[in-house]
């Protein structure tokens, strides 16, 4: 078991996608920013960078944004990682899972899907229970629930 973090340097996810702007502000880049900092600066986290990926769809990882996230977290540079809720981070519910519980917690990095409850240093968090179920039940961008 890796050690237990408590000074955290913080890589704040922000995405957006085509489809989303259909649903408005509360969705929007900014509005997850202000969440986010709110969040942090409450926590005395310090923020190390954003990552944005504006205008690009959660259906894949290869989005400049992430992967440059993803590289600051391998090297060590952010050891927190916080998006607003996991269809954010990803709608591809089988690669959120393998970050989740298995690439995350090789670089001892903590993961919060804010809204989600999700938290993977607190695996009481009612969102680390539901975390399967939410990634199936996630809709793809640009898709209707039936």
């Amino acid at each position: 078991m890796l050690p237990k973090q408590t000074d955290y340097k913080v890589g704040m996810y922000l995405r957006l996608s085509r489809d989303d702007e259909r649903a408005g502000e509360s969705l929007s880049i900014e509005n997850q920013r202000r969440i986010l900092t709110k969040h942090i600066s409450e926590q005395g986290w310090t923020l190390y960078d954003e990552y944005v990926d504006d205008g690009f769809s959660g259906t894949d990882f290869n989005r400049p944004g992430v992967q440059r996230m993803l590289d600051d977290a391998k090297t060590g540079k952010i050891n927190l990682i916080i998006c607003k809720d996991l269809s954010r981070f990803g709608r591809n519910y089988i690669q959120v899972g393998q970050y989740t519980d298995y690439i995350f917690p090789m670089y001892n990095i903590r993961f919060i899907a804010l809204n989600d409850n999700v938290d993977t240093a607190n695996s009481q968090s009612s969102g680390m229970d539901m975390l399967p179920i939410m990634n199936v039940v996630s809709v793809p961008d640009g898709q209707n629930p039936k």
